[in-house]
């Protein structure tokens, strides 16, 4: 069977830069971020809703030239929900090929089954205040390895209440590292590190850090 040009293969950017990571375990590492269209959810805190649409399409080729281009070893394809593009898969391992290293930012309500098992997976569980509680796949877990983290989006003590039941129900913290972030102006994170350390989670607490540095400045 002829294998397919993965080389001509399309994908939808929104954008393309160079920044910090502001999350996950990666925090602080300067971090090429590909950021591609379309997600199918609509969670009620989302803070990168001009990625729902538009963008521009760009072959593989094209972008991995564009992220090699910047200089940086550390990549994060993000979103939108990256997973939402077939063509996604192959973006992360021509990613891989080319010596990154690699995260994938998913909402954790699509198979991340075929993601090439060299890339980090930081996959979301929603919590019931985003209003998506009901999109998660749960069948995921089992395809978690230490490799990859969790975050869980806080947006007040009922979401605490809730992520800490699935922490213990799913021996989270047993699969992989669970981040817990607050949501920006709804739960004081002074709150939620406190809630952390009073019931002892094994979880770790971020801030966002792109927005401590730069708000909510586009491309940062």
């Amino acid at each position: 069977m002829t294998q397919p040009d993965t080389a001509a293969l399309k994908l939808r950017i929104t954008e393309i830069f160079a920044s910090l990571q502001g999350e996950s375990t990666r925090v602080g590492l300067p971090t090429v971020f590909v950021r591609l269209t379309g997600c199918p959810l609509r969670c009620s805190w989302c803070d990168t809703e001009y990625a729902f649409q538009g963008g521009e399409s760009r072959s593989l080729a094209d972008v991995c030239a564009a992220v090699a281009a910047l200089g940086i070893r550390h990549v994060c394809v993000t979103g939108g929900e990256p997973l939402a593009q077939k063509s996604c898969l192959a973006l992360l391992a021509a990613l891989c090929d080319g010596g990154f290293s690699v995260s994938l930012e998913t909402s954790g309500a699509l198979d991340i089954a075929g993601v090439d098992p060299r890339v980090s997976r930081i996959m979301d569980l929603k919590a019931p205040g985003s209003g998506e509680v009901s999109r998660n796949r749960w069948e995921n877990l089992a395809h978690l390895t230490a490799h990859d983290e969790i975050k869980i989006v806080l947006a007040d003590e009922a979401d605490y209440a809730w992520a800490k039941a699935q922490i213990a129900l799913h021996a989270l913290a047993d699969r992989c590292t669970v981040l817990l972030s607050p949501v920006q102006g709804r739960l004081d994170p002074t709150t939620l590190a406190e809630w952390i350390v009073r019931d002892r989670l094994p979880v770790r607490f971020q801030l966002q850090l792109h927005k401590i540095l730069w708000n909510d400045a586009r491309g940062r």
